[in-house]
């Protein structure tokens, strides 16, 4: 089955008791008033990621290519990386070996 936003509304409609309105089904470890708006805000900010997750998706499915890296650029940066190290590495064992004789310059 698959998550929609309207799903997940559902799920948090059916957490709230519809006699009082009150979220005493999802109330959390702060009792009363202030506990109750944590949880709502907690339940409206997992509505909207999940929103936003679904409407990401959908549009990945839309356009599936969407100038995504390709492999060979992938591959140039692993190895300007790698060369970048090894010369720092070179210089860094250079300079170690030779320091009693550089210290006079």
């Amino acid at each position: 089955m698959k998550h929609t936003a309207a799903r997940t509304r559902r799920a948090v409609l059916r957490a709230t008791n519809p006699s009082t309105g009150s979220c005493t089904a999802s109330r959390g470890p702060g009792r009363g008033r202030r506990g109750a708006r944590t949880w709502a805000r907690a339940n409206r900010a997992v509505l909207r990621l999940t929103t936003r997750v679904q409407d990401g998706l959908q549009e990945a499915a839309r356009r599936p290519d969407r100038g995504d890296i390709s492999t060979t650029t992938v591959i140039i940066w692993v190895a300007a990386v790698t060369g970048a190290v090894l010369i720092a590495g070179t210089i860094a064992v250079v300079i170690a070996k030779y320091n009693g004789q550089l210290n006079g310059l």
